[in-house]
């Protein structure tokens, strides 16, 4: 029921504004007044429009898409891997597809493949019907004369190899009857391993595993979403609202990147990261913006003075978290890495959308809506709807707090540096298909075998070969120079039949395998080893050609090797960007020294947990993986730029509840109290449909995501709840009214003035809630 009359705090409502006062419509003409709330009160006038407006643009981004016509982007490998792609693509034709079968018995101690005749029927029945397809060429079996190569050490392992038929456009068809083909093949011989990997299966591998994590995640985030949202909000329709604008924002931006694919490189892994990201931070702008009303509402306000305080409060923080977030990811262009510009160009727009909707079509929504935004009430939950409600347990923790702040301060912070040291012994290391996928995936099973008992057979480096005046490459002393590599290779132990020369258009293509898992110290020396003193004593010493290793093992290790230069600059942008961004916000040098300290202690501490979980193996069985031996090489970063990012929403919503409070009162302790307990309900909802939503992430197949949402939870929860509940309050105790002061050098930055005090920059705060009628 709508009160009448004057308002707690001096306002009163529009249903008595005497005349002469202003309605929102007169406020809307004062130019002083943030573009936000500006922008709110022509949603609120012109809902129909604004509703409509948003919704347009989700379809025009969608069907723009399909509309756009063109090649996508291609992205390029780092360092040298990127020159030697870059040279491939000049060429009109295209390296072939190589495919290798392992022959070997299922027992633990099988006979030696010559004297198997098991072993050697399954080889010769693939052979033969690899050749009765048509769909392969340059077939070699370990049982012909010359194939002695292709038999492991102990004998006990025989290696079958072809190329794919056909040009490019045949390439998958011709695969598929190769793939029959091993199959067949398998079943007839069921005593036999015969098991396939190479470039194209583990290709389709990775492609695999990445759509059916998309599907899987879509699958369980969602559902949960939607129980949370229900019983913070106890209705159908109140929940609905933040997964609604949510959905078409991740719509709209996927819309937005098939347009952005034509300029900028945009890799499978992006939707996935897109898709939860843009579900968390679109909810969570969502349920800070609805909270608010609410609370304003239930204080006995109209809509029309809910959605203006709303906006003035709960919409400055939104923007001011959103454009933190998106201008912290976007120091990942710092590296120079083709696949973080797609994710960087993905995350920004799906944070974007979500800001910009929920201070447009948002404030529309509810001004439509109205009383009936509670339509659809769940009996046994309606009860917790009601938002002006302090946490009790919040209140209990953050009084303790700011009676004892050194106290509670200093144990929460031993606390995090203690869970943080485990981090000063990372490793980093990227991950191989065979270690970022399980090995129940039949592929990776095979390479993993394939690897012990042939090194690098499945997926050898790559030396392209090419001539600097452009000319063809192939010349005698070409020829001999690789004789000479081919001589250095075999003396390093590695099988002369499994190093194979290949002619693409003017340059050649060299495959040398490498010993070791494909990413591990191991093959890191041997391709150091191949590129600086190898191929420099061989290739190098005849005039006009040039060379590049490329394959598996060199774009991890460029990647890595770039990444790691390329960090601290990562680094020095986003502190000193989100140091900025925080005093133009808050007009305060300590919240920003504050904040970023605490990021730091939580960052480290995910990273402590990290370390702790995939390096050193503990709880690998309860999460479903082996021990990793070390941390995904761009998983540190990543997680820094998204952290520092998105816990800014937690802290900037805190910090402007405490603000608030701190300008209607007198006493910064109370105003810290009031703005933890007052901040407690909307910010744990958003925390805990935060943490949903990356611990999804440990549910998917590949490695690299499990680190990835072991990382990310443990951050938010340790920003929702340590962080907020007692670093953050005893910091702010300690600081006193120092938290918001400014020197008057500083006093011409743009933004609200500083509080001085009580009714300083008021805004009016919500009774407490009219009992039930």
């Amino acid at each position: 029921m709508l009160r009448t009359g004057k308002s707690p705090g001096g306002h009163r409502d529009s249903a008595t504004r005497p005349p002469g006062s202003r309605s929102l419509d007169d406020l809307d003409s004062r130019a002083r007044r943030p573009v936000i709330e500006r922008a709110a009160g022509w949603s609120v006038r012109h809902r129909i429009s604004a509703i409509a407006g948003w919704f347009a643009l989700v379809a025009v981004a969608v069907l723009s898409s399909a509309l756009l016509p063109g090649e996508q982007a291609h992205s390029t490998d780092p360092g040298e891997s990127g020159r030697a792609q870059q040279v491939l693509r000049q060429q009109d034709g295209y390296v072939p597809v190589v495919e290798s079968v392992l022959i070997q018995s299922r027992e633990p101690q099988g006979r030696r493949i010559n004297d198997d005749p098991r072993l050697r029927a399954a080889a010769e029945d693939l052979v033969v019907s690899l050749r009765r397809t048509g769909a392969v060429t340059g077939v070699r079996s370990p049982l012909e004369p010359g194939g002695q190569p292709l038999i492991s050490k102990d004998g006990r392992s025989g290696l079958v190899t072809f190329q794919i038929a056909g040009v490019l456009d045949e390439v998958k068809p011709s695969y598929d009857a190769a793939v029959q083909a091993v199959e067949a093949v398998a079943h007839r011989h069921p005593q036999v391993r015969v098991a396939q990997a190479g470039d194209r299966s583990l290709a389709v591998a990775v492609d695999q595993g990445i759509q059916n994590d998309f599907k899987r995640s879509e699958f369980i985030s969602l559902p949960l979403t939607v129980v949370i949202l229900l019983v913070v909000f106890g209705s159908l329709v109140a929940a609905g609202i933040p997964l609604l604008l949510a959905l078409s924002t991740v719509a709209g931006t996927f819309g937005l990147l098939q347009i952005v694919a034509h300029w900028v490189p945009i890799n499978s892994a992006t939707s996935s990261m897109v898709l939860l990201i843009g579900v968390a931070v679109g909810i969570d702008y969502s349920l800070f913006y609805l909270r608010r009303a609410r609370e304003e509402r239930a204080a006995g306000r109209d809509i029309v003075r809910a959605l203006e305080i709303t906006a003035r409060t709960s919409g400055h923080a939104v923007v001011v978290s959103g454009l933190t977030v998106m201008l912290c990811l976007a120091g990942l262009l710092f590296t120079g890495l083709d696949n973080f510009r797609g994710l960087t160009v993905g995350a920004v727009l799906v944070v974007g959308l979500a800001m910009i909707g929920s201070v447009t079509v948002l404030p529309a929504l509810l001004a439509l809506l109205g009383r009936r935004v509670d339509s659809g009430r769940i009996p046994w939950l309606s009860r917790r709807r009601t938002a002006a409600v302090e946490s009790r347990l919040w209140s209990a923790v953050a009084h303790a707090v700011v009676r004892r702040p050194r106290l509670w301060g200093g144990t929460a912070a031993l606390v995090l540096v203690v869970v943080a040291l485990p981090a000063f012994g990372m490793r980093l290391q990227d991950a191989a298909v065979t270690d970022s996928l399980p090995r129940s995936v039949p592929t990776v099973d095979a390479a993993i075998r394939m690897q012990q008992a042939f090194p690098g057979a499945a997926g050898p480096a790559r030396v392209v070969v090419w001539n600097t005046r452009g000319d063809d490459v192939d010349s005698p002393a070409v020829r001999s120079a690789l004789d000479d590599l081919r001589r250095h290779i075999t003396g390093g132990g590695v099988p002369a039949g499994l190093l194979a020369v290949v002619k693409v258009d003017r340059v050649l293509v060299v495959r040398v395998p490498l010993p070791g898992s494909g990413t591990d110290a191991t093959s890191n020396r041997a391709l150091r080893t191949l590129r600086d003193d190898v191929l420099p004593a061989t290739l190098g010493k005849v005039g006009g050609i040039g060379y590049a290793v490329s394959g598996r093992t060199a774009v991890a290790y460029d990647f890595t090797t770039l990444v790691d230069s390329r960090t601290p600059f990562v680094f020095a942008f986003v502190l000193i960007l989100a140091f900025v961004l925080l005093v133009i916000a808050f007009r305060s040098l300590a919240v920003p020294a504050v904040s970023i300290a605490l990021n730091l202690l939580s960052i480290g501490a995910a990273y402590g947990v990290l370390t702790w979980v995939f390096q050193d193996g503990h709880l690998s069985s309860l999460l479903g993986f082996t021990s990793y031996g070390g941390v995904v090489g761009w998983l540190p970063l990543f997680m820094f730029v998204m952290l520092f990012g998105l816990s800014m929403d937690y802290h900037i919503f805190i910090l402007s509840r405490i603000r608030e409070r701190w300008a209607a009162t007198a006493d910064p302790r109370d105003a810290i109290t009031d703005g933890i307990a007052g901040s407690a309900g909307v910010v744990t909802s958003a925390a805990v449909i935060m943490t949903v939503v990356f611990t999804v992430f440990i549910t998917l197949s590949a490695i690299e995501y499990k680190m990835l949402g072991v990382g990310m939870a443990v951050a938010v929860v340790i920003d929702a709840t340590i962080v907020r509940g007692i670093l953050l309050p005893a910091a702010m105790t300690l600081l006193g009214a120092r938290t918001w002061g400014l020197p008057r050098s500083l006093r011409w930055l743009p933004g609200a003035s500083t509080p001085a005090g009580p009714d300083h920059d008021h805004v009016p705060q919500p009774a407490a809630p009219e009992p039930a009628r």
